[in-house]
């Protein structure tokens, strides 16, 4: 039996090549569209396919050599076997990322074929998998979503949220919020050129797209989204002495991470429901597209359901991307969002019922499934695993947070349709007009008093 520093420097060895091994295996950027095709797809009538086929794919370039990467994950899975042992837990967990990696490697090698569907659905789950400890599907929480995120009283109390800063004007203003958070400036906030969406996190970064112009609420989300969570947990798996893999991100992470950056979102006010309708569109856009559909139905399918032609287009490349136009083969990894999120909130509100709401701050410790935690917290106690450094407030003291959960599993137990029956008639008279803080302000009167 190995000794204790044998085994601590064998994982820290087989983390650093991980770490390695992993690091140009770039999935979005090897499945990505050129920005003229939307344009293109718009000038066809919205009737003529995007040209993403197998052939367009070959021709991204993936930096890497696949089969060289594959010796080199199975030679690190031999080893991490032999080193560490099938029984230990972390090295279960090791090999589970390792494993997800080779995996990786079949999805990019069928890029633009029928397997690249299949290869997601092993990786990111399908719109029909059920939630855990759950019976729904996922589709089916998603179209509960959507319907209630497309009420009428989200439309009532939207309003306009003017894109008042420029890019180099949010940089500058995200920075000095995500300065708290990261008072020891491990985090830089920068201009790019280079990214098609808004803004993206890196590593310990947040690149905003140096065209994009940006709203207060735009840098909320970021703030939370992108800051606390997505490079916090980054950061924080960084920290980690021997466990250090637990700064990169695996698809068998990606719920976990995406469904608690939601919740941040949610828990912070700083989501709205126009956006939290788009997460929700998402599974339902994908369970078409697994269903056969092609990206012009599903196209047509969200604009009738009233997602503007705009948002539509960038809803469904998003699923149609690595896979089959003509329907058969879709990307599923934006079920991570809807799945995440509930199993996020399932396992917090598990761990206040068991009596265990240390396990709750782990959520922030790396890049992780809620099955790593337990694993992960025995391992903290023994010192081989850092708490995390970064940490949202809410998370560091959790009165707050208990209680919320609290409640909220309270008023599950209420009867909600005979309640809002009854409120329904006595909203009857009530002629809606605009929420409060939407209505005209009184005129000033010149008159003098």
């Amino acid at each position: 039996m190995q000794s204790r520093s044998a085994y601590l420097h064998n994982l820290k060895t087989l983390s650093d090549r991980l770490i390695a091994i992993q690091q140009p295996i770039r999935i979005l950027d090897s499945i990505k569209w050129p920005a003229q095709w939307r344009q293109e797809f718009f000038d066809s009538g919205m009737k003529v396919l995007p040209k993403a086929d197998q052939a367009y794919y070959q021709s991204i370039p993936l930096n890497f050599d696949p089969d060289t990467k594959q010796a080199e994950l199975t030679d690190l899975r031999q080893d991490i076997i032999r080193k560490l042992g099938k029984k230990d837990d972390l090295g279960r967990i090791l090999l589970a990322t390792t494993d997800q990696y080779l995996k990786v490697l079949d999805l990019l090698r069928s890029r633009g074929t029928k397997a690249f569907g299949e290869v997601s659905r092993e990786l990111y789950g399908s719109a029909s998998h059920h939630l855990s400890g759950d019976k729904r599907t996922l589709v089916e929480v998603g179209e509960q979503l959507c319907a209630i995120f497309s009420h009428p009283a989200a439309s009532h109390i939207a309003f306009a949220q003017p894109k008042i800063h420029d890019a180099e004007t949010a940089v500058k203003l995200l920075q000095q919020r995500l300065a708290k958070y990261f008072p020891d400036g491990a985090l830089q906030v920068k201009l790019s050129d280079g990214i098609v969406s808004d803004a993206a996190a890196g590593g310990d970064s947040i690149k905003m797209n140096a065209r994009s112009q940006f709203s207060e609420r735009d840098l909320q989300v970021l703030e939370v989204h992108e800051g606390w969570v997505h490079v916090g947990t980054t950061l924080n798996g960084r920290r980690q002495p021997y466990a250090s893999w637990l700064s990169v991100g695996s698809p068998r992470i990606a719920a976990i991470q995406e469904g608690l950056a939601l919740l941040l979102e949610t828990l912070t006010f700083s989501s709205f429901p126009h956006r939290a309708r788009r997460v929700s569109d998402r599974v339902t856009a994908i369970h078409l597209a697994e269903q056969g559909a092609d990206f012009i139905e599903v196209f047509r399918s969200l604009t009738s359901r009233g997602v503007s032609e705009s948002d539509a287009y960038t809803l469904t490349q998003r699923v149609f991307r690595g896979g089959l136009c003509a329907g058969g083969a879709a990307f599923t990894k934006d079920l991570a969002y809807v799945k995440g999120f509930v199993e996020n909130v399932n396992f917090i509100r598990s761990a206040i019922a068991a009596g265990l709401p240390e396990l709750i701050p782990m959520l922030f410790v790396g890049k992780i499934t809620l099955d790593d935690i337990p694993v992960l917290y025995e391992r903290y106690l023994e010192g081989i695993i850092e708490p995390p450094r970064y940490l949202p407030d809410i998370f560091r003291d959790m009165n707050g947070l208990y209680v919320w959960f609290g409640f909220s599993n309270g008023m599950a137990l209420v009867d909600m349709k005979r309640v809002q029956k009854h409120f329904l008639k006595t909203f009857a008279s009530i002629r809606p007009v605009c929420p409060i803080e939407m209505a005209p302000k009184a005129p000033v009167s010149s008159e003098p008093g």
